[in-house]
């Protein structure tokens, strides 16, 4: 087997894989900015309701709003979609303590746990481009 046969061999599950992550990043990309920040940058009445339920204020919407849509920019733009990704994966983070400490109950614990696992997925997928976005030499 001759070093172009093997990279031949290496290129498919690689490719696959990659395929499969743009994938993945553009549905989540989709979901974050239109159906996530959207309501809450917007000011949705049930956005609005979930944040008084926390109790920090409408600056902390916002914010969240915010982070997520700069999020969901981040996962289609391949230099900063590991980064994206782990920034929503913190994110998610946040949003399943509150779900399950803070608010009670008020919205689902698993949603932003099933999210945390794609996210988490995304981030070890690209987490070369990641390495070298901090690689000083690059």
């Amino acid at each position: 087997m001759t070093a172009e046969n093997t990279a031949e061999v290496g290129a498919g599950p690689g490719r696959s894989l990659n395929i499969s992550l743009w994938v993945l990043q553009g549905l989540l990309a989709a979901f974050f900015a239109f159906a996530s920040a959207t309501p809450k940058l917007i000011g949705e009445s049930s956005a609005v309701e979930g944040f008084d339920l926390i109790g920090v204020g409408d600056w902390f919407r916002y914010f969240v709003g915010v982070v997520e849509l700069a999020g969901a920019i981040g996962l289609v733009i391949p230099r900063l979609s590991g980064l994206a990704a782990i920034g929503l994966s913190l994110t998610m983070i946040g949003a399943a303590y509150t779900n399950a400490f803070v608010i009670d109950g008020y919205w689902p614990v698993y949603t932003p746990l099933i999210l945390l696992v794609l996210f988490v997925f995304i981030a070890w997928g690209r987490r070369d481009e990641t390495k070298r976005l901090f690689d000083r030499d690059a």
